[in-house]
């Protein structure tokens, strides 16, 4: 009689640190997933129609794109321009004459590529 409640009890004990394991690993992947989602680059780019570009950028969890990397580039992949975003997340450049995709370069797996028949007044 003993036995077999001892035995129940190792039974329980066992669902229970089951159930509690699969909880905890819902929790914790729930959380890696909203913190990946919570810090997604956003850029956009706009025609000034006075012979410069203005993009502006940030992040979708509000975060500032101040000092973000920003390139300039021809259709072949040459850098024509290089700066950064400013302190208001802006990065403004005259206009080449040529084809361009505007990078913003946010870090590892957060680049963003628009392309200036995108670009819009």
């Amino acid at each position: 009689m003993l036995k077999n409640h001892m035995i129940e009890i190792v039974k329980t004990q066992g669902v229970t640190r089951l159930v509690l394991l699969r909880v905890l690993i819902i929790v914790l992947a729930s959380s890696l997933l909203n913190v990946a989602q919570a810090h997604t680059p956003i850029c956009d780019c706009y025609d000034n129609a006075d012979g410069t570009i203005s993009c502006e950028g940030g992040f979708s969890d509000g975060a500032s794109a101040a000092g973000i990397e920003m390139q300039v580039v021809d259709t072949s992949g040459r850098v024509l321009l290089e700066g950064e975003m400013s302190e208001y997340s802006e990065y403004t450049f005259n206009k080449p004459i040529e084809d361009f995709f505007v990078r913003y370069l946010a870090g590892e797996g957060h680049v963003i590529e628009i392309d200036s028949r995108d670009i819009e007044e």
